[in-house]
């Protein structure tokens, strides 16, 4: 097959093929044309490819599964290279979960710490004399503010 039907058949684009063929991943066949030529070995290496970058892979760990599929085996995972790069892969994302739920912790703190200072800010408003509650995008949405045509005091976002 040519190009630009690998590349539909793939749910990629001519132009990434080519990209992968200058980085070794994939190898095209010259028809006596001159025109590359492919055929379902690389449609295979191209889905495996494709898999592993929709999961958040980056080009160059793919290669050790594209080594495995070239190498005869049925499954571009059944290599220890791709073994270890699912290893990898698995360590920096319990690493970014853990990042991700610290900043989620510091985030609610934040939040119950600002809904804390807004309820003493409303407690205080029921206070005669105390102070007039209010929270505005712009100075001239509080109460009092004045604003000109562009919804702001001097005129400037």
């Amino acid at each position: 097959m040519r190009i630009g039907e690998l590349a539909a058949r793939a749910g990629t684009t001519p132009r990434a093929l080519r990209y992968y063929e200058t980085r070794g991943l994939l190898s095209a066949r010259r028809g006596e044309n001159g025109h590359r030529v492919y055929d379902e070995d690389d449609l295979r290496l191209l889905r495996q490819i494709r898999t592993l970058q929709d999961f958040g892979f980056d080009l160059e760990e793919t290669r050790p599964f594209v080594e495995c599929l070239r190498a005869g085996h049925p499954e571009g995972d059944s290599c220890p290279a791709s073994l270890d790069v699912y290893r990898r892969k698995l360590a920096q994302l319990d690493l970014l979960m853990a990042e991700l739920a610290a900043v989620r912790s510091q985030v609610g703190e934040q939040l119950v710490r600002a809904e804390r200072a807004r309820d003493a800010l409303a407690a205080d408003a029921l206070v005669p004399g105390g102070p007039e509650p209010g929270c505005a995008v712009f100075p001239g949405d509080v109460p009092g503010g004045t604003t000109d045509t562009h919804g702001t005091e001097d005129g400037h976002r």
